[in-house]
């Protein structure tokens, strides 16, 4: 069968719960075929995971440290080391010959401000 990838799919919520992205980078977010500028592409780093996992044939692992990038669909300026959070349509999509490749466009992302103690 063929295009079966088109129904899949993914529960960025279910995903992102337990998880906070820090800013590694910010670079223009442009369309692969026409060049066309689409936003902003925010690089982050996942720096605490804690989501629960389903563990197959006792293999435990997380993906604490493993990158991630926000295309944003419109023009953001959010300093490097930043704690942020995508919001509004966020559109999520597994991809690559070992589907272990996660594509992220979101309408915005917003920086969380620590709460003052």
């Amino acid at each position: 069968m063929k295009g079966l990838n088109q129904f899949i799919k993914f529960d960025w919520d279910a995903f992102a719960e337990g998880k906070t992205f820090f800013v590694t980078g910010i670079s223009e977010y442009v369309d692969f075929d026409t060049k066309a500028h689409l936003g902003t592409k925010v690089d982050c780093v996942i720096a605490t995971d804690n989501t629960v996992y389903k563990f197959k044939d006792g293999e435990e692992f997380t993906n604490r440290f493993e990158k991630i990038s926000f295309k944003v669909s419109k023009d953001v300026n959010i300093p490097i080391e930043t704690r942020v959070v995508p919001k509004g349509n966020i559109i999520a999509s597994v991809f690559g010959e070992y589907r272990n490749q996660l594509s992220v466009r979101c309408d915005d992302i917003v920086a969380v401000i620590p709460k003052e103690k």
